[in-house]
């Protein structure tokens, strides 16, 4: 399977650079996979004429760790770290800077001095010294937006810590977030659980499966990199009861449903935590999920490729160009879909 295939061009002043005033109202194009239809509608917040009594919605608590840090070389040259996996004093970190890291040069961030430790694979190890590096973090970093978000103003970036965060996060782990959760505020999430649906957590630490691009031109040469997930007993039986029921299986973006995935087999959920690479491309078998909310992906990414697994990739792409002519925002803080 060729990733050409899954290729489209996407003008630039359709990639949102900022969130919707309200959560809800952001557009909800809505596919249903059987019919092959296609419904718009101006509000998110419509979404809940969708669900029906005895439904299971899926979300993501993972929150968003203020990942990036932005610093200088000893030189005074501008130096910009994202923290991939940190253990007390050490982390994983992509580096950012004109020139080339080298083992035990040091960075300033603060008042904290960080030292280079070795180059590993894509990624470089440094160290924090003394400092717990999520103290640091805490301190310093900045919500670690993808980098087709380009804007430099001071109001817009301090509104991400609030934006870029779903409202129900509350286990820090992840340095993106689970962007089709954005969508939905405090007060929807009630309205949805008074029209009897069930609301059960998974939780999956977006990580660089996640993002990163494929980088082979055949798909099924493609390696995930691994991501923590845990799938608790009530979240399992109650997924299981559901299905049982003949109910349906919502799922709140690609993560919810890569960790529920990563613990199903034969049309059943168990609960489950560890570390998974699952890959999801067409010719996938779903076991448990029913229906995905999610956003409008980049081309060529293994998000876009698991929405074609769900809803036929011809389907998805008739859709997505349908979302261009009518001018929905694409990406992290654009607008989103529900696949039926």
């Amino acid at each position: 399977m060729d990733l050409s295939e899954f290729d489209y061009e996407l003008p630039q002043e359709l990639i949102a650079q900022t969130p919707v005033d309200n959560r809800v109202s952001s557009r909800l194009m809505v596919l249903n996979r059987r019919e092959k239809t296609i419904d718009h509608h101006d509000s998110f917040a419509e979404i809940i004429h969708y669900f029906e009594k005895g439904d299971v919605l899926v979300i993501n608590t993972t929150k968003v760790i203020p990942a990036k840090l932005i610093g200088k070389r000893m030189t005074g040259a501008r130096v910009e770290m994202l923290v991939i996996e940190m253990e007390d004093h050490l982390a994983k970190v992509f580096i950012k800077t004109r020139k080339r890291p080298s083992a035990k040069e040091q960075y300033l961030f603060g008042n904290y001095n960080v030292t280079v430790v070795e180059r590993q694979e894509q990624h470089w190890v440094v160290d924090f010294g003394e400092n717990n590096v999520l103290d640091v973090l805490n301190e310093l970093g900045e919500p670690p937006l993808p980098p087709y978000i380009k804007r430099k103003n001071v109001v817009t970036q301090v509104n991400d810590q609030d934006r870029y965060q779903t409202v129900y996060a509350n286990e820090p782990g992840a340095i993106a977030a689970p962007t089709a959760g954005l969508h939905f505020s405090v007060d929807l999430l009630q309205q949805i659980k008074e029209r009897g649906v069930i609301v059960q957590n998974v939780l999956l630490h977006v990580g660089l499966g996640t993002f990163l691009p494929i980088k082979t031109q055949n798909i099924l040469q493609h390696k995930m990199h691994e991501e923590y997930y845990n799938v608790s007993p009530q979240t399992a039986t109650t997924i299981n009861e559901a299905v049982a029921g003949g109910n349906r299986v919502v799922c709140v973006g690609t993560t919810s449903c890569r960790a529920l995935e990563s613990c199903a087999s034969d049309g059943a959920a168990k609960a489950q935590s560890g570390i998974t690479d699952i890959f999801i491309y067409p010719g996938y078998q779903f076991q448990v999920m029913n229906a995905l909310v999610t956003n409008f992906h980049l081309p060529k990414s293994t998000l876009l490729l698991l929405i074609a697994a769900f809803a036929d990739k011809d389907f998805i792409l008739k859709a997505y160009k349908e979302a261009i002519d009518k001018k929905y925002r694409f990406f992290s803080y654009g607008d989103a879909m529900l696949i039926l």
